[in-house]
């Protein structure tokens, strides 16, 4: 379903769905909620609980473990831009080995499982290199 306003909550939907059947059911494709988007005192004091809680300024939107592998997700619209905190997890994530990958569409999506090795039940699009 596609709401008016959500184009990363759409895109999000759309790659779960697609993750869903294209990995094997042994897949685990994980979002961590990291953060409230209710204003004011209410929400800060919400927020600050999360963090307290383990929640990571800049986590991926989606986590992907499958085989021995992992792969973080970062899902963004048409014209999104990482935030500085989400640098920040990229450059941890990949400087532990991890893989990371900037998803804009369906297709980058399942390219990046393709990238980092993972065998999936359908085909990758072919890749276009990164500007």
């Amino acid at each position: 379903m596609m709401r008016r306003g959500t184009p990363e909550a759409d895109l999000q939907r759309a790659v779960v769905q697609a993750l869903r059947i294209a990995l094997p059911s042994s897949a685990i494709i994980h979002h961590c909620a990291n953060e409230i988007t209710e204003a004011g005192p209410r929400g800060a004091k919400r927020q600050a609980i999360l963090v307290g809680m383990g929640v990571h300024a800049g986590f991926a939107d989606l986590m992907v473990i499958c085989d021995g592998r992992v792969l973080f997700l970062e899902l963004k619209a048409p014209k999104g831009r990482l935030r500085p905190e989400q640098e920040a997890f990229r450059d941890a994530v990949l400087a532990q080995g991890f893989g990371w990958a900037f998803v804009r569409s369906l297709d980058d999506a399942l390219g990046a499982l393709a990238d980092h090795g993972f065998t999936t039940r359908i085909a990758a699009p072919p890749r276009r290199p990164a500007p």
